[in-house]
């Protein structure tokens, strides 16, 4: 069943909100798709800048980065 583009992001975004940073990462880096990414990254820019908020921009910038990179090999 085909989830709605958005919707990933909304749920994190949401546990960001509650204050549930710790369970907002371990999403970021099961991240579905580099779309996902960065819906998330436009919902974060528009909280204040916090310590949390600066760690989760730093996060979801690495997953970016890693999602974005060729692969080194191919599984058979």
């Amino acid at each position: 069943m085909a989830r709605a583009k958005s919707e990933w992001a909304a749920k994190v975004f949401a546990l960001v909100k509650s204050g549930n940073v710790g369970a907002a990462v371990a999403q970021i880096k099961v991240a579905p798709t580099v779309g996902d990414l960065a819906r998330l990254q436009g919902l974060l820019a528009a909280l204040p800048a916090t310590p949390a908020q600066k760690q989760l921009d730093k996060v979801v910038d690495e997953e970016l980065a890693l999602l974005a990179a060729p692969r080194l090999h191919r599984s058979p």
